[in-house]
């Protein structure tokens, strides 16, 4: 997969590259990050990029001529490529829009900046437009590298666990379950008893009933979208009997349910 990110910031994105997951990646060519500087393709002594806006108002606008000629300029692969503006009128940016990103060959980003860009690029050159929230940032270049890293992690092979990605929060539209390590007991808090005893059928269901805990509690949102198996059903109801206490399911009871 190869990602061409068009800013007229490229040295924002020497710390993706170079480190972290998405430098190892580049490192062993899982991805290639190519960074095109707009600026390189502004006309005049001064390489302009920006002007004012026709009928007035404040701010600075991003001219059509060096994204046009900085998108000529990036070599088209074969396979499917898309070209995607960062900007807040985009589509709320999430988890099952990453996956579908990935089954690309290319993915070209365009990082807005001051008032935003001449819509001539948006009608004429785009082919998505993608917001990763609703709130004002500066420019494009943040929001370009969330979405280089969350689409990486899902290409296959760029995490180490072979269910690493499948098991995270929003994976499959629950909040993943907590996490812990040693020391068994930190500042008089204990590791749960579960996670120590092994049986990994246990475990499982212990994991599974606090990733629905979790998000019932903080994004029952999500569980409108969610795949709820008949024992997730179980689980669910059972955490509403209870007021949101895990504490108080039994393993034994809620297979007992599902079964039936």
């Amino acid at each position: 997969m190869r990602f061409d990110i068009l800013t007229i910031f490229p040295e924002m994105f020497a710390t993706l590259i170079d480190y972290g997951i998405i430098g190892r990646a580049v490192k062993r060519r899982q991805i290639k990050i190519n960074v095109v500087n707009i600026r390189d393709f502004g006309k005049g002594p001064h390489m302009m990029t920006d002007d004012r806006p026709f009928g007035g108002g404040d701010g600075m606008v991003m001219k059509p001529g060096p994204i046009f000629r900085a998108l000529e300029s990036i070599p088209r692969l074969k396979g499917d490529r898309r070209v995607i503006l960062l900007t807040p009128q985009g589509q709320l940016f999430n988890q099952s829009i990453a996956r579908d990103l990935t089954k690309l060959k290319q993915i070209v980003l365009v990082c807005g900046r001051y008032e935003g860009v001449d819509d001539r690029v948006r009608s004429r050159c785009v082919d998505m437009e993608i917001s990763i929230g609703d709130y004002i940032l500066t420019g494009g270049e943040l929001p370009a590298m969330v979405i280089v890293e969350v689409v990486s992690r899902l290409v296959p092979g760029i995490l180490g666990g072979v269910r690493s990605s499948l098991e995270e929060s929003f994976e499959d539209y629950f909040l993943e379950y907590p996490q812990f390590t040693r020391p068994r007991v930190f500042q008089g808090e204990g590791v749960p008893s579960v996670l120590l005893s092994g049986d990994h059928g246990r475990i499982r269901l212990w994991r599974r009933t606090q990733s629905i805990k979790r998000t019932l509690e903080r994004r029952p949102d999500l569980l409108e979208k969610a795949h709820l198996s008949e024992r997730d059903k179980c689980i669910l109801e059972e955490l509403k009997e209870n007021q949101g206490s895990a504490s108080a399911l039994s393993d034994q009871g809620l297979i007992k349910k599902a079964d039936h």
